[in-house]
């Protein structure tokens, strides 16, 4: 996850007001500081009540035999808090199908687990959401592919937008922290100021935007990815939008997610807006360091089976039935998890060769997975030109100011 607004926070309170003022970032960047064990996204349920045309687990609305019991998961759990793991985020499928979610949910806030709930929002209602505000999670996250019927058709589901965000404002309403996510595709990418502007009319606290990852059903309607340009169009939209909401003082926080290259065209946009700052602002982004799959986040899916992140489900490290997750995660046998933990990693084509990258780190591994069988080939969606990645300084650094997609012009 790239933390867009915390980035451009830091940008902003760096950048001197008046020639005393030196900025924050003048200091020099210390070393880089890994959590003490990896974020793990634990998709504990595999059904889901709608079937979403980009699911990454090809999850339906039947039971998946073999799942974790509420004993094993709460052995894991046991686990995952020796080896220091500082976050849990339980999703599915949809995880408000599985009965005993609440139960795992309180336990793992009684162990001191940073708690977050990641669902599709259709099944929270009043009761749900008395619930969720009971537990106490930490952050709920809600996606949106869109407003109205186009949600319902990426959804597959009529009346599950407006499920959703009944879901999202009766959880607003218990003060309960909401994030919206959206995954941006062909099918959908001039929907999104429509719904920043809907997660800014309802409260939430953050707004995340997804690249398209080929995974699960992700890689069989890969051909609705978004194009390069797009991607780089939305990308100047977002920073822009993300940047007059943090001069304005609201809370929305912007983040990105898949897509490593962002850190990339956020130090193309600083240049060009603040030339004085970008390259300590640069050495920040480095220190940030791009894709931590395998290293800093991690996947158990539903039937216990240890991934590098949520879209790695076609390839298994090990099952936590058969090996502690702890053990799993530090085992460098594996030639996938020794190449992921190298630093810097080994990648060939355009990441190998690309001037910056110690900030993105070699951007997705799955998507060189599916297209090239290598999962340390070059990430075919860096949307990134080849004069910008070998580019070390010049004009071609520079982000043109956002000018509507394709002549739309959302409001800023």
């Amino acid at each position: 996850m790239f933390r867009l607004t915390e980035m451009l926070r830091e940008l902003r309170d760096a950048t001197p007001h008046s020639p005393s003022e030196d900025g924050r970032l003048q200091r020099p960047m210390g070393p880089r500081r890994d959590p003490p064990g990896p974020v793990v996204i634990w998709n504990l349920i595999r059904r889901c009540n709608l079937k979403c045309k980009h699911c990454y687990s090809i999850s339906a609305d039947v039971d998946f035999p073999g799942e974790l019991t509420t004993e094993e998961v709460f052995s894991v759990m046991d686990d995952l808090k020796r080896f220091r793991v500082p976050a849990l985020i339980l999703s599915g499928g949809e995880p408000l199908l599985r009965p005993d979610i609440f139960d795992i949910s309180r336990r793992a806030k009684s162990m001191r687990f940073y708690t977050a709930l990641s669902s599709n929002g259709a099944l929270i209602d009043e009761a749900a959401a008395d619930r969720i505000s009971e537990i106490g999670y930490d952050y709920v996250g809600v996606s949106l592919d869109g407003i109205g019927e186009t949600h319902d058709r990426f959804r597959g589901q009529a009346g599950s937008f407006d499920a959703a965000l009944a879901g999202v404002r009766a959880c607003v309403a218990r003060g309960v922290k909401v994030g919206l996510r959206f995954t941006m595709t062909l099918d959908n990418y001039r929907e999104l100021p429509r719904v920043i502007e809907l997660a800014e009319a309802e409260g939430v606290s953050k707004f995340y935007l997804s690249h398209l990852v080929y995974a699960g059903r992700g890689n069989k309607n890969r051909g609705d990815d978004a194009s390069w340009s797009i991607t780089r169009e939305t990308m100047t939209y977002l920073v822009e939008k993300a940047w007059a909401a943090l001069e304005r003082g609201e809370e929305l926080d912007f983040v990105t997610g898949n897509n490593d290259a962002d850190a990339v065209w956020l130090y193309f946009w600083a240049r060009g807006r603040f030339p004085e700052q970008a390259e300590h602002f640069r050495a920040r982004l480095a220190q940030w360091g791009g894709n931590s799959s395998g290293v800093n986040v991690g996947n158990i899916d539903n039937l216990g089976n240890v991934h590098p992140d949520t879209m790695w489900w076609s390839y298994s490290l090990g099952n936590v039935r058969e090996r502690p997750f702890s053990e799993i995660w530090t085992d460098v046998s594996d030639s996938i998890m020794a190449g992921l933990k190298r630093r810097p990693r080994q990648i060939s084509g355009r990441c190998g060769t690309c001037a910056f990258f110690d900030i993105c780190g070699g951007n997705t591994r799955v998507r060189a997975l599916q297209l090239s069988g290598d999962a340390f080939a070059e990430d075919p969606a860096c949307y990134l030109t080849d004069a910008e990645i070998g580019a070390p300084a010049g004009e071609r650094l520079t982000v043109r100011p956002f000018r509507g997609f394709r002549h739309e012009a959302p409001r800023l």
